[in-house]
């Protein structure tokens, strides 16, 4: 009975479906050859094709209440005050926002990767280090001491930096 009555709108659910699966797949294939292609560590490609995966789930699911026939205007309702309530969430935790959609942009145009020996050229404290990781929040780096500092991704970003030496580890042991 119930496959009767709603055969259409499960015929476009799958439809839907598999158009997402598929364009979800071919993202994250170009995402890890792009990410191969510029040396970006493993991690870090999977983080950003977790991200992928998560909007195309998302977008399934507001398209799959449109195909069952759920009106606009409802969806709208639970949207708005869905966003109302994250609007105040995010609000208090803008920084972590900040740092995550700075993480995205490190992932596809940042021009140094782990590995790399670079400056940051920042007036309160300009150091030299070389990345050890670039994760969702922050840039780890380990200074010409030894110490390990912790950058923030949106800082990173808004600094001015310039690369020192390309694969430093590979050539700088002591570090």
């Amino acid at each position: 009975m119930f496959f009767e009555t709603y055969k259409e709108e499960l015929f476009y659910s799958a439809v839907v479906l598999l158009i997402l699966c598929l364009f979800g797949f071919i993202t994250n294939l170009i995402i890890r050859k792009r990410g191969k292609k510029y040396g970006i560590i493993k991690a870090r490609i999977n983080l950003i094709c977790k991200y992928v995966t998560v909007s195309l789930f998302l977008i399934a699911l507001l398209i799959e209440a449109f195909v069952f026939g759920v009106n606009f205007e409802d969806i709208a309702v639970i949207f708005s005050s869905v966003f109302a309530i994250l609007g105040i969430a995010m609000f208090a935790v803008w920084s972590v926002l900040s740092n995550v959609t700075s993480g995205i942009i490190l992932f596809f145009s940042y021009p140094y990767k782990v590995g790399d020996k670079i400056k940051i050229h920042d007036n309160d404290i300009p150091m030299k280090a070389i990345i050890e990781d670039i994760g969702a929040f922050q840039v780890n780096l380990r200074l010409e001491n030894g110490d390990l500092v912790t950058y923030p991704n949106n800082l990173i970003l808004q600094k001015p930096v310039t690369l020192i030496e390309k694969d430093a580890i590979k050539e700088n042991t002591e570090l």
